[in-house]
């Protein structure tokens, strides 16, 4: 009875999304009542046969697959439950599986319900149906697991990620799965499928299944199957085993220090001599390639130390030579010559010289190019080859370059036109160079001293590689060039190859620059280059960033060869507007607003191999398409942009002051005769103030003049806006920075001599209050002399009485008394008159420099002497008194 009443809220809960169908239809009685039989009968044999014809009517009606999701779960979990009937349990997972899996003839309407969609979406929200359903992997009989993992596998069709989820959940529920891997055939390939969709974007997954030791069971089952000769199943293995390492550090390390790459390399490596590849072959390896590139990309969160040493351990073990069977071979060799194939560069670098497919031509470069991009001892490498050979081995045809080392190759590639007139070959050897010399200063100079010997000796001795590389740069411009290969339509990226090598070459490389101006008729050439109308604007762009470079690179201080030569000779020859336009032509020239990052590779899956072919397909198609789109990358045009603004401010600086360590002497300069120190100084001084204004004015002029003519060519911005930050704005900055720090310095000399004032202000103050102080001591003293008289006037009154004769002698005494004391009181008051004359002459000399200061002077002394008026005031009352 509790069984059925879960049916019954199975029911209930789907009716309320779906709403109720009619409960007496046939069909739902019918599923209804093998339910019945099912969960309540007696009879093995019934319940037997109830199943069965449960599995099939579910497997075949729309409408017995919506009542079995209404009612059907519980009583057949109940069955999984129990498990005393393997027969049973066997037709329950098998009607479980057909409850889940959508009826292909049956014609639903278009907002009609998918039966199999909510039934996977019920049985998901459980947890507990879940774990028995990886209970069940554990059983003996072979049909009840095969049916499980495909259950499975419909579940995580239809609920990825929950499924995903409860399997995490689960005890030993990943450990169940992976153990699948080692069973019969048929089981095998359903887990392989089953862990394939599990661990799609699911990393925790990822990680459980390498710890269950998924790696080592999946090379088991390619091994088995034959490596790259095998079926399907080894492409579901690196499927599989692409999604355990796609952006997953941690798995590519235990991967690598494991079991390591030698299981993965060995599955590239050819069986037999047959040339001819079966389709699953060719899935199977594209897939290994897909392996190999996870690997070399690694996380891209990560830290990129950790997928660079996969890429040291895949050198080691050799995988270069096995992908270059793949891909650089021309046809299947036996074994004995595979063995003795040449070093892997010159094999490509001879693929690029010889290949008349240009769509291989870019393959192969495109090699040369990841080779050297941040690997300067790689780039060492290849320049220390470039070894020139005799005159005599440059009339060797390509045919005889197989015991060539890379660096003759390259040279013999690069020098072969002199004789054929083959400025392709020349120009694909320039590419090649290129990369070699990219942003390494060490190469740039070793490969600026090769010499070449001269084809024709009697007419001079040998001469740089640079200058030769200008020489066919001008053989592809000229006249003649009509004739020979290069002029062809389908040729026209000759020209730029050869200046992108020139310009790559000179960029912040002084000595390159100074080389190529050794030549006179370089700069001539050049300068005629930005200027001929006849040539794309790609090649005018070109030669108009090489022209900078000579300008911004320049550190020569040789009359005709300084920065300041070049750019008098771009303001005469072509004029800063022009010579600026040309730069603004080039961001809309076809190769520079064609570029594309370089896209990755699609990963090779079942569902994106047809794809693939499409992609080949449509590239075959695209033949004749300009090389300019596929050698000009977005690198090498971000590198120009980024060059271009530093020759504009280049120039404009150079335009916009005078050349340095010049300097006229003037006879008047010279002090004359009898002409006192002080006013030769003077006289210096003045001249000197009136230049520095003169250079100013001609410095802003200057500046202003070459800002509008930048400005004039468009000052650099893509969408025809003025550039920010003109020479005249410059120099005006510079100026009021001038300036600001001599009006800075200035009031840090104020403000030192301001407090040197008021110190000396403070100290004059409390030397003033010391003299009032001594003052009313001096006037206390005289007033105690007053006092003093007074009581001698009374005592002599006294004695006057007294007697006569007493009387005179007291009027003698009490006059020399008076007069003494009357003297020493003059001289006093006399020494004080005369300090306070001189503190009064100091303290209006601090008056006035505090007035300059802009200090109050009367509130300074405001209050001064005002404590001590009073008693004088007395004093000389009582005097008077």
């Amino acid at each position: 009875m509790k069984k059925m009443d879960l049916v019954s809220g199975y029911k209930g809960v789907v009716g309320l999304v779906f709403g109720n169908e009619d409960s007496s239809s046939n069909e739902d009685s019918y599923v209804e009542r093998l339910l019945d039989c099912i969960n309540n009968g007696k009879v093995v044999d019934d319940r037997r046969n109830a199943m069965a014809e449960l599995q099939a009517v579910v497997a075949d009606s729309h409408s017995a697959q919506l009542a079995f999701g209404t009612m059907g779960f519980p009583v057949l979990f109940g069955v999984l439950k129990e498990r005393e009937d393997v027969e049973l349990v066997r037709g329950a997972v098998e009607t479980l599986l057909s409850a889940l899996t959508p009826i292909s003839h049956a014609k639903l309407h278009k907002n009609e319900v998918q039966p199999a969609l909510m039934n996977a979406d019920l049985l998901s929200r459980d947890e507990q149906n879940i774990s028995h359903l990886l209970n069940l992997l554990s059983e003996d009989d072979f049909y009840v697991r095969y049916y499980t993992l495909q259950l499975l596998t419909a579940l995580l069709t239809n609920s990825h990620v929950r499924l995903q989820e409860v399997i995490l959940t689960i005890p030993r529920g990943m450990t169940q799965l992976v153990d699948m891997l080692m069973d019969r055939e048929a089981i095998r390939n359903e887990a392989l499928l089953l862990l394939t969709y599990l661990t799609r974007e699911a990393a925790e997954v990822q990680k459980i299944l390498v710890f269950e030791g998924a790696f080592e069971k999946i090379f088991s089952i390619i091994n088995e199957e034959g490596g790259s000769d095998g079926g399907v199943v080894v492409q579901d293995c690196l499927e599989l085993l692409n999604n355990l390492l796609r952006n997953n550090a941690s798995n590519q390390v235990l991967l690598r220090e494991t079991i390591g790459f030698d299981s993965l390399i060995s599955i590239l490596k050819l069986r037999g001599s047959t040339n001819k590849f079966a389709q699953q072959k060719t899935v199977n390896l594209l897939c290994v390639l897909e392996t190999i590139r996870l690997l070399l990309n690694g996380d891209p969160e990560a830290d990129s130390a950790k997928y660079n040493d996969n890429k040291t351990v895949l050198v080691q073990r050799n995988v270069l030579d096995h992908l270059l069977m793949l891909g650089v071979e021309s046809q299947w060799a036996p074994v004995a010559v595979r063995c003795a194939q040449e070093p892997a560069l010159n094999s490509i670098l001879r693929i690029i010289l010889r290949t008349s497919s240009k769509q291989e031509f870019i393959a192969a470069d495109y090699v040369f190019k990841c080779f050297c991009e941040q690997y300067s001892d790689g780039q060492k490498m290849l320049a220390s080859t470039l070894i020139p050979q005799p005159l005599s081995m440059n009339h060797a045809p390509f045919e005889e370059d197989v015991n060539m080392s890379f660096g003759s190759m390259l040279l013999h590639g690069l020098t072969l036109s002199e004789h054929d007139v083959d400025l392709e070959t020349t120009c694909r050897a320039a590419s090649v160079l290129s990369y070699v010399l990219k942003d390494n200063i060490h190469c740039k100079d070793k490969v600026l001293k090769i010499e070449l010997e001269s084809p024709t000796p009697s007419l001079g001795s040998s001469e740089p590689l640079l200058h030769r590389m200008v020489k066919y740069l001008a053989l592809a411009s000229s006249n003649k060039g009509k004739d020979i290969k290069s002029s062809s339509p389908k040729n026209i990226y000759v020209q730029p190859i050869i200046l992108k090598l020139l310009v790559t070459w000179l960029s912040d490389c002084p000595n390159a620059v100074h080389s190529f101006l050794n030549s006179a008729p370089h700069l001539t050439f050049l300068i005629d280059l930005v200027s001929n109308v006849g040539a794309t604007v790609c090649v005018r762009c070109l030669a108009a960033v090489l022209l900078g470079e000579c300008v911004i690179f320049n550190k020569s201080i040789e009359s005709g060869k300084d920065a300041y030569t070049i750019v008098d000779s771009i303001s005469q020859k072509i004029g800063l507007p022009s010579y600026f336009l040309r730069l603004d032509e080039m961001q809309k020239s076809f190769g520079f607003s064609s570029s594309k990052p370089v896209q990755s590779n699609k990963p090779f899956t079942k569902m994106g191999l047809e794809d693939n072919y499409d992609d080949v397909a449509s590239d075959d198609k695209n033949e004749d398409r300009p090389m300019l789109v596929e050698m000009f990358d977005s690198q090498f045009v971000n590198f120009i942009k980024n060059l271009e603004n530093g020759i504009r401010d280049g120039i404009v600086k150079i335009y916009s002051r005078p050349k340095n360590n010049v300097s006229v002497i003037r006879a008047e300069l010279e002090q004359m005769k009898d002409e006192p120190d002080a006013n030769y100084i003077q006289r210096l001084r003045s001249f000197l103030g009136e230049q520095c204004s003169e250079i100013d004015d001609l410095v802003n002029r200057n500046a202003t003049l070459a800002g509008d003519l930048a400005n004039a060519g468009g000052g650099g911005s893509s969408n025809g806006e003025p550039r920010p930050n003109g020479g005249s704005e410059k120099v005006q900055i510079e100026k009021l920075k001038r300036d600001l720090l001599e009006a800075s310095q200035q009031i840090e000399i104020l403000k030192t001599e301001k407090s040197k004032v008021e110190t000396e202000a403070s100290s004059y103050k409390e030397l003033s209050v010391k003299i009032e102080s001594d003052l009313k001591s001096l006037s206390d003293a005289y007033n105690s002399i007053e006092q003093m008289n007074y009581n001698l006037e009374n005592e002599v009154k006294a004695l006057k009485n007294g007697g006569s004769t007493l009387s005179l002698d007291l009027d003698a005494i009490k006059a020399e008394a008076k007069e003494n004391a009357q003297k020493e009181s003059e001289a006093e008051l006399g020494d004080l008159l005369v300090c306070l004359g001189q503190e009064q002459s100091k303290v209006e000399k601090l008056s006035v420099r505090l007035m300059e200061l802009g200090e109050d002077v009367d509130a300074l002394l405001e209050g001064i002497g005002d404590d001590i008026g009073a008693p004088e005031e007395d004093d000389d009352d009582e005097g008077e008194k």
